[in-house]
């Protein structure tokens, strides 16, 4: 069964995540995701707050920029919310936005090494391993969690260009493609994904997800266009939809059919009722996604 989500957008202010986090909940939803965006909520504190505040839902965050933290940090705070909240926690970790990084001066001279070398120590850490490590970017002596999960965990990586995605499909457990994939993109990215699995002879399960920027309602068409024309992607075929529970049905359809095992709905950043658009995508798009 193709996996259904809906993003809680930073754009928001973290006061409105309560509300949409039960709503998810009791609606049904089975994912709902969030960004740690510079500069508005961290991922960690919210993804605790809505796991805190709900009871079945898995709480996403795409990304966690690897640049911001040392991998003992991020597995810590990993563990721990794997711990409370067993089977409900979906990280993911990735380059960050590298103007961002330059900002705070945590840009990385090469973020591929940084992303390879982070990825390798927090799943070893996360899997109970005593870690020693001294690469360009991450050095461990004699590290180990007191507290890993009590089981195996996923560790997904965002990704986009052809050197990331071999690395996902190498070193880490699952992929998070942007809303700026369309579904022949999420071909491509299976593609070299498995060629990095190859590579490492991986024959685990790997997850793919993908956001799809989706817009509804009366002014659904303009919203959309607006939002693809300002990221300089209005002419890409296939990308983003608007209109009803049918028409996003059939997108998420075609995503999944491209190679997608999660798909989640990402609002215009003017949706003008988020809370209605939780609600759409559990009670009118879910039911139309084998």
């Amino acid at each position: 069964m193709t996996g259904l989500g809906a993003v809680f957008r930073p754009q928001l202010p973290p006061e409105r995540l309560r509300a949409l986090a039960r709503l998810a909940d009791e609606t049904g939803l089975e994912e709902l995701w969030l960004w740690e965006d510079c500069f508005r909520e961290g991922g960690i504190s919210t993804a605790a707050a809505a796991l805190a505040w709900t009871e079945r839902v898995r709480i996403g965050v795409g990304l966690l920029p690897v640049p911001l933290r040392n991998v003992a940090i991020t597995a810590m705070e990993a563990a721990t919310l794997h711990r409370m909240f067993p089977g409900r926690a979906v990280l993911g970790i990735g380059h960050g936005v590298q103007d961002w990084m330059g900002q705070v001066g945590a840009r990385a001279e090469s973020p591929l090494t940084l992303l390879r070398e982070h990825l390798v120590a927090l799943r070893a850490l996360l899997g109970g391993e005593r870690v020693s490590t001294r690469g360009r970017y991450v050095s461990l002596d004699d590290v180990a969690l007191d507290w890993p999960p009590e089981g195996p965990v996923e560790v997904l990586t965002g990704a986009t260009g052809p050197r990331t995605l071999r690395l996902a499909g190498e070193a880490a457990d699952g992929t998070v493609l942007t809303a700026n994939t369309p579904p022949e993109g999420v071909r491509r990215a299976r593609l070299l994904i498995d060629e990095g699995r190859q590579k490492a002879g991986r024959t685990d399960r790997h997850r793919i997800v993908v956001y799809l920027l989706t817009a509804t309602g009366p002014d659904a068409a303009a919203r959309l266009r607006a939002e693809l024309t300002d990221e300089g992607a209005a002419d890409v075929p296939d990308l983003g939809v608007a209109g009803d529970a049918g028409a996003v049905a059939k997108a998420v359809q075609r995503l999944a059919d491209a190679g997608a095992d999660t798909v989640v709905l990402q609002p215009t950043t003017d949706e003008p009722d988020p809370e209605g658009f939780v609600r759409f995508a559990a009670e009118d798009v879910r039911p139309l996604v084998p």
